[in-house]
């Protein structure tokens, strides 16, 4: 199935600490902005890969809000939903790594211009002309998002069309009553679902994957697509399981990482290619990605894949 594929949520700017260390209680050098947030990474690396592709958001009138415009719109994806609020800001991230390579974040998303995401005429036209619609979990935690996704994921379904859903969660969101209600509301309606890690057992309330597969297929899901970092990945659906080494990388950058890798896959899968193929494609999107710094720095095309692909032979 291809057709408009389309996403909503935040629209951000990334700034990094060029230093190791914790948190941002001390003046240090800073590199950025790049242009960032999980849906817009996610159809951002959709672009790239020939699909229509659309997001549903806001950015501020400001310099960072005009650097994701550009950005999305050079790279092929329609933000004509993409209202600009003159009178907010665009959302932020400032990063640090820690010598474990966790992360220190200072986030500014629901008080910025994202915090204002409405579906408007335009926005509604996107839902109408979609084919398949890809929900972030952490873009929920945005009420405004929340009431799009609501409004939009059944009428997408009612019209013949498809849901992937990342749900890119921490377990103490689960916490949040409404957030919770509406990830269980997305869920059942989802096609491909595209969890990392604990976040399989997390969603399906399941102690060991095994279970959390057969509750997941049973209820609907017609395909899972888990990634394991480094690991690689596993795709379960009713016909088996299909797995994938990852590539080797040289990590300089995770961030947006799992976000490339579910844009390939799901373009591919759109595309009719074999479980197989996608899955290749999908682990060395999300390799390729974490090899410079910036979220969308690695997106890549298929060209890009092919040529990385190639050059190790190992996995060929």
């Amino acid at each position: 199935m291809a057709g408009l594929l389309i996403t909503v949520g935040e629209i951000l700017v990334e700034i990094m600490a060029t230093t190791i260390g914790t948190g941002f209680r001390e003046p240090q050098d800073l590199i950025g902005p790049f242009p960032s947030g999980a849906p817009a990474i996610f159809i951002d690396q959709a672009a790239r890969l020939g699909a229509p592709s659309a997001i549903i958001g806001a950015v501020g009138g400001d310099d960072f809000g005009r650097i994701n415009l550009d950005r999305l719109a050079a790279d092929g994806v329609d933000v004509s939903a993409v209202a600009v609020h003159s009178d907010l800001a665009t959302g932020s991230a400032f990063v640090r790594y820690r010598a474990d390579g966790s992360r220190d974040f200072v986030f500014n998303i629901r008080h910025s211009a994202s915090g204002r995401i409405a579906l408007t005429e335009q926005a509604d036209r996107v839902i109408a002309a979609a084919s398949r619609i890809h929900v972030v979990g952490s873009a929920l935690t945005i009420p405004a998002v929340r009431a799009i996704v609501e409004h939009a994921v059944p009428r997408i379904k009612a019209a013949g069309g498809a849901v992937s859903f990342d749900p890119n969660i921490r377990k103490e969101m689960m916490s949040d009553a409404a957030l919770n209600v509406t990830l269980r509301q997305v869920l059942v309606a989802t096609d491909l679902f595209l969890p990392s890690g604990e976040e399989l057992l997390l969603l399906a309330e399941a102690a060991d994957e095994q279970e959390a597969v057969r509750r997941l297929i049973a209820g609907g899901v017609r395909e899972i697509a888990l990634k394991r970092g480094a690991a690689g990945a596993r795709v379960f659906s009713g016909e088996g399981e299909v797995s994938a080494r990852a590539f080797r990388a040289a990590e300089v950058d995770p961030t947006g990482a799992g976000d490339c890798f579910g844009a390939a896959y799901t373009v591919c899968r759109d595309r009719g290619m074999p479980i197989e193929r996608a899955l290749v494609y999908a682990n060395a999107a999300g390799a390729r990605a974490v090899t410079v710094k910036g979220p969308m720095e690695g997106v890549s095309s298929f060209a890009d894949l092919d040529a990385f692909i190639a050059e190790q032979s190992a996995w060929r």
